[in-house]
């Protein structure tokens, strides 16, 4: 068991960093104020791989298999066009955002406003990832219902909602400090719990038996 668990954690760490190795790339030699633009492509073009690593968590947790490339590439090319399609809408909405809080920065209505857009903003984030993981468990599922479930859920169980941010800005903050610990060891299994915590956000809508041990 410790040897599959350390290989499933290797190995998800390795096909997330050839899944988003452009991102990662990115994130490493350039300035994200002035790269942005091509960092919000880069980050596209990377959920799947995202995905993908859900699938490999879905497929362990279910059956304790740790057959991780195979899982992993066959989830990202059958999740591919929801991933990007998902994707492709946060990174909208995050734009439009933006530009309207940049707009609006140092006047009256923007006092007003920049907290209506921030909050936005993360409701689109929640949004975004329950979303991925609701479409590696229901496939079947139209997008539209995947998001409206992932609205709801998303903000009705807020708290979750709170801790999968917490895990993943701590990934975040560990990629700043040690870029190589973060993908090489941590990416799994904090992505694991961000997957299990938002699994559990979904538990209404998650088909009848599925089990939510993380």
């Amino acid at each position: 068991m410790v040897i599959g668990i350390g290989y499933l954690v290797l190995g998800t760490n390795a096909m997330l960093l050839v899944g988003a190795l452009p991102l990662v790339v990115l994130l490493i030699s350039t300035d994200p104020v002035t790269s942005w633009p091509a960092l919000l492509s880069a980050g596209v073009l990377a959920t799947p791989a995202l995905t993908a690593a859900f699938a490999v968590f879905l497929h362990y947790s279910r059956t304790h298999g740790t057959d991780v490339i195979r899982t992993f590439w066959r989830a990202w090319a059958v999740h591919l066009r929801r991933s990007l399609a998902i994707a492709a809408m946060w990174t909208a909405t995050a734009v439009v955002l933006a530009v309207d809080v940049l707009a609006l920065w140092g006047s009256r209505l923007g006092a007003v406003l920049t907290p209506v857009l921030v909050v936005l903003l993360v409701l689109a984030t929640a949004t975004a990832l329950l979303a991925l993981v609701a479409s590696v468990e229901r496939p079947e599922a139209r997008l539209r219902d995947v998001l409206r479930a992932s609205v709801y859920l998303g903000v009705r169980r807020w708290y979750l909602t709170l801790v999968s941010f917490l895990v993943l800005g701590l990934l975040a903050g560990l990629f700043v400090a040690h870029p190589a610990l973060a993908v090489g060891l941590a990416a799994t299994p904090l992505l694991y719990t961000a997957w299990g915590n938002s699994r559990y956000t979904l538990k209404p809508v998650l088909p009848v038996g599925s089990s939510i041990e993380a």
